[in-house]
């Protein structure tokens, strides 16, 4: 018992920087308040005394801001900071070292009996008042945006951002950055995780003019390569109706 104490506060101190003495975590961390009185409700829940478990979690809550159901299965080094309106369902299971910022909620989506929680793989991050719901899976190492909604599962290691959440793809990113540049233009702090219609709007046209110039550059490839242009046609060159009307000519 001492010993996941022990552990439970070393990993505040890897993942919190405002945290500076031993005694302060254990006195002061809503979080972890919340764990250690949840393993009480749990062993509760598990022995059959199921209003007892709910009782103990309801003070718990009431003391800490963070409502976790006894039924709850929650790993080792879990860190839950600052926690309030924390809400964590019946089904739910949470694996190890995992972290939990304010506002998260691992939900369900219907009323029916069984598993309707999510499932946290280990090393899952959830930022500020995402919320996780219904019997999915977060595999191991994913990460969920700030006010994230998130129906459908995140494969292991990914990132989900919005609303309805979905998966980030970096070397999309990459590949709009480096086309913007050669456009002329870099959209500094635009990335695809922001809702704003605009920003979308950008992206689209980006994503087109990718679409275009590959398309025209397979055209000018071929037309080189029937001889009708450079030999030395490039899959990278920029379209020129002068050139493709001399050809044609």
């Amino acid at each position: 018992m001492f010993a996941r104490l022990r552990e439970d506060i070393r990993v505040v101190f890897d993942r919190d920087p405002a945290a500076r003495t031993f005694f302060e975590v254990l006195t002061t961390y809503p979080g972890v308040h919340a764990i250690i009185w949840h393993r009480l409700s749990h062993q509760f829940w598990r022995a059959g005394f199921k209003w007892l478990a709910r009782l103990s979690s309801h003070l718990a809550r009431w003391l800490t801001g963070i409502e976790i159901h006894p039924g709850a299965i929650i790993g080792r080094r879990v860190f839950i900071d600052h926690g309030m309106g924390v809400v964590i369902g019946e089904t739910a299971e949470i694996g190890d070292d995992c972290t939990l910022y304010h506002g998260v909620t691992l939900g369900g989506t219907s009323w029916n009996k069984g598993k309707r929680h999510p499932t946290l793989m280990p090393g899952v991050i959830i930022g500020a008042g995402a919320k996780i719901l219904g019997p999915i899976t977060l595999g191991a190492g994913a990460k969920v945006g700030s006010n994230a909604v998130v129906v459908k599962d995140v494969p292991q290691g990914a990132t989900a951002v919005g609303i309805p959440a979905r998966i980030l793809d970096a070397e999309q990113d990459k590949a709009r950055e480096e086309l913007a540049k050669k456009l002329g233009f870099s959209a500094y702090a635009v990335s695809s995780d922001m809702n704003d219609p605009m920003v979308k709007a950008i992206h689209g046209l980006i994503d087109h003019s990718a679409n275009t110039d590959q398309r025209l550059a397979w055209v000018m490839a071929e037309l080189a390569r029937l001889g009708g242009g450079k030999e030395d046609a490039k899959a990278d060159d920029h379209f020129d109706p002068a050139s493709l009307n001399k050809m044609v000519d």
